[in-house]
């Protein structure tokens, strides 16, 4: 008998142990990853959250003056698909750890090749590519979690913003794309179907060359006569070359082919543009 109840004992134990090992409960610093188009390409941005739980942040829970690995668990990860440059270096494409040593009026930014690394463990100053100060920015707001966020998106710039209790940093970003674009302009107008409209605003938004802006949406409004918002483009570009009469002229053609393509957005835009034209012209 005592055999029998030894069975069932150690069969129970043993269901109880499979049935508790199935238990899942949700992270305390549940991990986060945000990708952002940025350039010609993306960031991706991989974190930890933990959360302030009544605990005083900085300055306690996170140390002044101490390596920290941004969040919890594992480091920080950002990933480049592209060249980028931070606090005055170039970073090349690839993955990277970003460690940060908080004190109360700045932060040390830090960008490490460290990737295999848990937390700070295993940290090599040999490791940095990039270390730099930003200011703390103080928030009327109290933040709870832990929290990165990309934000000020630029073709050529953004900023990585961290925020936790009543602290934030803002990281600079900056990417060089023109030159990639130049290369591709050059190789695509070798081929048949020549980008006219994709050099005009290559020239107005980025070279600003004007000239060449205006040369290639001629080129693009030829070979599309119906493209109501190729003809704005062209309008503005006059305008900012100072040729109001010619940007007006443009802006009617665009105007009544918004209005045939049944698109409010265009026609407002237009009225809008003309309205400011005819009282530079009185």
């Amino acid at each position: 008998m005592k055999h029998i109840l030894f069975f069932f004992t150690v069969i129970n134990c043993f269901y109880y142990y499979e049935a508790s090992a199935q238990v899942k409960l949700p992270a305390t610093s549940p991990t986060q990853t945000i990708q952002q188009d940025f350039g010609l390409s993306y960031i991706e941005l991989i974190y930890s959250r933990p959360a302030a739980k009544d605990r005083k942040v900085f300055g306690d829970l996170v140390p002044y003056g101490k390596l920290w690995r941004t969040g919890a668990n594992e480091a920080t990860r950002l990933t480049f698909k592209s060249s980028v440059e931070i606090g005055g270096k170039k970073i090349d494409t690839g993955t990277y750890v970003l460690y940060t040593i908080p004190n109360e009026q700045s932060w040390e930014i830090i960008i490490n090749r460290g990737v295999n690394n848990w937390g700070i463990n295993g940290y090599k100053e040999s490791e940095d590519i990039v270390r730099y100060t930003v200011p703390v920015i103080k928030t009327s707001t109290k933040i709870e979690i832990f929290t990165v966020q990309f934000a000020n998106i630029k073709p050529e710039s953004c900023e990585l913003q961290l925020m936790w209790e009543k602290q934030a940093i803002a990281i600079p970003i900056t990417t060089n794309i023109k030159d990639k674009i130049k290369a591709q302009l050059a190789a695509a107008m070798l081929t048949d179907k020549k980008p006219y409209w994709q050099a005009a605003q290559f020239y107005f938004e980025y070279e600003i060359n004007l000239t060449k802006a205006l040369e290639n949406i001629n080129k693009a409004t030829e070979e599309n006569a119906t493209a109501y918002y190729m003809f704005l483009y062209k309008a503005n570009i006059q305008k900012e070359m100072g040729n109001n009469t010619g940007a007006l002229e443009s802006s009617k053609i665009s105007l009544a082919l918004a209005k045939e393509a049944k698109n409010d957005d265009y026609v407002k835009m237009n009225q809008h543009l003309q309205k400011e034209l005819t009282k530079k012209l009185k």
